[in-house]
């Protein structure tokens, strides 16, 4: 970081790496995930060449995948409200986003609509429109400007270089840095990242490495001409006076949108997971349960009673509702469905085994903070099952009675969790710095 800052750059770094962050498939805002997301920006907060992260990468890339975004929107959120509380230096919190027709005007509204606390700070676009000797008009840029024209935060390309013509990387001529940077471009988009600098298999790369020797490839050269050749003009930053100013509108439920307005995932904090399972009597058997267990007991528990047992862990992105303990870990999350469903059938001995899975245990006791605790999980319209304990309820137990709810496996972010909790349908993000 040092030697890119001696070297006059700049540095946006994703929060997620493949392994750890938003998944499109089966998407979720945790504990887990803000302790990795808070931590890259601790790791790079001490360098006044940090300039931003990214929340997400292509994360909704289909009209599949829409609901997701809520659970980006929240990190953006999150991440945003960390780095002001710990005082940090200007960081802005953005998101880089896949240039498909059916969803980029909808993702694109979303990330800017709604409080500026929950709002994107910068849009980046992977953007591959330009191939080979393209221009301005055919490439489908001048579309792009006339979309982002009034969009209240900066904009730029978070990738380009197409490499589809030409023989590949080596065919490149990179003739789009011209009107990139040219008087038709940079009064709404702010330059561009090329993909990428290194070779992978994929054949984007500018440079090779070989142990500790980088050497250049058949494309860095038109590259560095052409962008040694751009001549971006620009206004003082003092003098600077925006006129979009104004967030977009929020695109409203629909067949091509699954997101509401209003309502986000919760922000994870462990403390309401540990007051919520100090106060347990029926829990996850960990003796008898594997990972690969996990997402068939949620079926099985969600699955009876209407889900009244999972009101609290299950999110739903088109009304905006999202269960307080959602934000918790998968056993934790198991464990607090089965003792709901448990008080529900008034403590029935059969009501908490599941073949085993669960055992009857002495509740720990809450904390006496655990009430204002579990009253902040909740202020912001989070849910808790309702009728815990009330011993109204006259589900069963059996399968054979269940209601239809399904929940299928899926890759997910645990390896093991099951796509039913989210009403909404890899791995974002490459883990990337981008230069």
């Amino acid at each position: 970081m040092q030697l890119l800052d001696a070297a006059g750059i700049y540095v946006i770094s994703d929060l997620g790496e493949p392994n750890l962050s938003i998944n499109r498939q089966d998407p979720e805002w945790n504990v887990e995930l803000l302790n990795r997301y808070t931590a890259v920006v601790d790791s790079l907060a001490k360098f006044t060449n940090t300039i931003g992260f990214f929340a997400g990468n292509e994360v909704p890339n289909n009209l599949s995948y829409t609901g997701s975004s809520a659970f980006v929107k929240a990190a953006v959120r999150d991440t945003k409200a960390y780095i002001k509380s710990k005082g940090y230096h200007a960081m802005g919190v953005g998101y880089a986003a896949d240039d498909l027709p059916s969803v980029r005007a909808n993702v694109a509204a979303y990330f800017n609509c709604g409080p500026t606390e929950d709002q994107i700070d910068f849009w980046g676009y992977n953007i591959y429109e330009w191939c080979g000797n393209s221009d301005y008009v055919t490439s489908g840029y001048k579309d792009r400007v006339a979309e982002f024209s009034q969009y209240s935060v900066p904009s730029f390309f978070a990738e380009y270089g197409c490499n589809t013509q030409g023989g590949g990387a080596a065919g490149r001529k990179f003739t789009e840095i011209e009107a990139i940077y040219g008087s038709n471009m940079t009064e709404v988009f702010s330059g561009g990242i090329v993909y990428e600098f290194f070779q992978e298999d994929n054949d984007y790369g500018l440079a090779s490495v070989d142990g500790t020797a980088i050497s250049t490839l058949a494309d860095y050269a038109p590259f560095s001409s052409q962008l040694n050749a751009a001549t971006p003009t620009g206004v003082n930053s003092a003098s600077y006076s925006p006129t979009n100013t104004a967030g977009q509108s929020c695109p409203a439920v629909a067949s091509t949108w699954a997101v509401a307005a209003t309502g986000l995932p919760p922000t994870p904090d462990q403390s309401v997971c540990n007051c919520m399972m100090a106060t347990l009597t029926c829990t996850v058997n960990t003796k008898n349960v594997n990972d690969t267990q996990l997402g068939d007991l949620f079926g099985l528990v969600c699955g009876y009673n209407d889900g009244k047992a999972c009101t609290g862990i299950l999110t739903n992105t088109t009304t905006g509702q999202y269960g307080a303990y959602s934000m918790c870990s998968p056993s934790e999350k198991l464990s607090q469905a089965f003792d709901t469903y448990y008080q529900q059938q008034n403590k029935a001995s059969t009501a908490c085994d599941f073949d085993g899975a669960a055992q009857v245990v002495k509740a720990a006791g809450a904390a006496s903070s655990c009430s204002s605790i579990i009253a902040a999980a909740t202020s912001g319209g989070a849910t808790i099952p309702s009728g815990t304990g009330s011993g109204s309820a006259t589900s069963t137990s059996k399968k054979s009675e269940a209601t239809g709810m399904v929940f299928s496996a899926s890759l997910g972010m645990g390896k093991y969790f099951a796509v039913g909790f989210t009403l909404v349908a890899v791995i974002s993000g490459a883990g990337m710095v981008l230069l």
